[in-house]
């Protein structure tokens, strides 16, 4: 069977070819490899993306949800505390993201939520 997202994977694939670096479709190409349960290539693109442009608060986040379905739950916590460092404030979003579902258990979130939104 083929994957749901086979022709915006290679397709984005295509692109990158001619522009390993072009962060935009990067950071599509990262979202549809997660979303087709390929975790490991989307994480992979996910640090990158970080590395190109580790200023950009919703790359942390993306590589936040990354490492959380990877159960990483530490360097998520530390990838989404970077985040919210750089400005990510959706804190609605973040507790509904089913990405992070795992790390609501854990205390280090709960107290890295506590201390982002008294600020």
């Amino acid at each position: 069977m083929k994957n749901k997202y086979q022709f915006e994977i290679e397709f984005c694939q295509c692109i990158l070819k001619r522009d390993p670096e072009y962060l935009p479709v990067m950071e599509l190409l990262a979202g549809y490899l997660t979303k087709s349960g390929l975790i490991d290539a989307g994480l992979a693109i996910d640090r990158k993306i970080v590395e190109l442009d580790p200023s950009n608060a919703i790359s942390h986040y993306n590589l936040a949800c990354s490492l959380a379905l990877k159960h990483l739950e530490g360097e998520a916590i530390e990838s989404l505390r970077t985040a919210l460092q750089q400005g990510y404030d959706d804190f609605n979003w973040l507790m509904k993201d089913t990405d992070l579902q795992n790390l609501h258990d854990n205390p280090a979130f709960s107290s890295l939520l506590s201390e982002f939104q008294a600020r």
